[in-house]
């Protein structure tokens, strides 16, 4: 008996959807996971997803399907967090390559449910902007969901499209949402984070952080991304709802632009048309004015100085809580310097790490 779960944006809902296998269907026999490799720029300075092309060492499961497993390795400077998924947790993790569109994306499901013969197939998003119209001021990062979406939607087997932590992705409000909720699926408890607990401590996505934070009690207000974006931690946070599929195609115009599509380049020009842009323009920008910098040698007084002037500002804005990542970025520091920066926080104030995010501290 084999599982299979569709990550649908890559990056914490491959890690969200180990969680939630353990969680539903337990410790045996875990699912095939097909996930992106699309890691933002902290972990990738590459704008963009990588395909099988950008790795050595990749394990093929069909002749359109390749394994991504721990000994895998992304070829530079592409960098991905797929192979130390693979190395610290029991599951599969197959490989979503985009570059042929959702048309390229229909095929490797339909070549991976014809070898596997899944006892079930799940579409999991962490966030729900998977749910967009392709309109909202807030929407950042549509594409892969939007393609992942397109494609299940021309499967020929039954796909259930679950929604985990609703509006933690700070994409879409979640009474934007709410409406489109059908059955309770799983609501994670602090047992289910703990099987991904070691994941967590050095994964960069901001939703599975605070996705399980809210699993573990936390409320508040999280700060995240470069630009500071709000997000509530509330007793939403931890819970998984199904969503009528055809209803989300309905509502995703970029989903249904993007169904013929035979290339990343085409998708991006939908993309561009629905959306008003296209995430990999904004990461392109991005990469160009950051370039490359050498990462210099962390200076903790420095750093704690420019910390507690970040936390001042972030109180004043409402903020209980950050993400390591959006610490980094708003601290002008290098993603290669998070691991770091992270080791000497907690280990100066060990009272503010509410894992795995960074609370606020209060005002002396």
């Amino acid at each position: 008996m084999t599982r299979l779960i569709v990550a649908a944006g890559g990056g914490g809902d491959a890690v969200a959807a180990a969680m939630l296998d353990a969680a539903v269907y337990g410790d045996e026999d875990r699912a095939v996971i097909l996930t992106y490799a699309w890691d933002r720029l902290l972990i990738d300075p590459v704008p963009g997803p990588r395909g099988a092309d950008n790795f050595t060492g990749l394990e093929q499961i069909t002749p359109a399907v390749w394994a991504v497993p721990a000994t895998a390795r992304p070829i530079a400077p592409a960098g991905s967090t797929l192979p130390r998924l693979a190395a610290e947790l029991p599951h599969t993790f197959a490989l979503i390559d985009p570059h042929d569109g959702a048309e390229g994306i229909t095929r490797q499901l339909e070549d991976l449910v014809r070898h596997l013969s899944p006892t079930s197939i799940d579409l999991l998003d962490v966030g729900g902007d998977i749910l967009a119209r392709g309109d909202e001021p807030t929407l950042k990062s549509p594409l892969a969901d939007a393609l992942t979406l397109a494609a299940c939607c021309q499967v020929n087997a039954p796909i259930r499209l679950l929604v985990a932590g609703p509006g933690l992705d700070g994409e879409l409000p979640v009474d934007d949402l709410r409406p489109l909720f059908g059955t309770l699926v799983h609501t994670f408890t602090p047992q289910d984070v703990e099987r991904i607990r070691t994941v967590l401590e050095w994964h960069p996505s901001e939703a599975a952080a605070m996705l399980a934070a809210t699993a573990r009690g936390v409320r508040g207000a999280c700060e995240v991304r470069d630009a500071g974006l709000p997000v509530p931690l509330t007793d939403e946070g931890p819970t998984v709802h199904e969503v009528d599929l055809d209803e989300a195609l309905d509502r995703n115009r970029l989903a249904r632009a993007t169904m013929a599509t035979i290339s990343m380049a085409e998708a991006e020009r939908h993309a561009r048309e629905v959306c008003g842009h296209s995430e990999i323009d904004d990461e392109r920008a991005k990469a160009a004015r950051l370039g490359r910098p050498t990462p210099k040698k962390l200076d903790p007084e420095a750093v704690l100085s420019q910390l507690a002037q970040f936390e001042a500002e972030a109180r004043s804005r409402g903020a209980t809580h950050t993400t390591f990542r959006h610490i980094t970025e708003a601290l002008n520091l290098n993603g290669t310097q998070r691991a770091e920066l992270r080791q000497l926080l907690i280990s100066h104030s060990p009272d503010q790490y509410t894992a795995p995010l960074w609370r606020v501290a209060a005002e002396a």
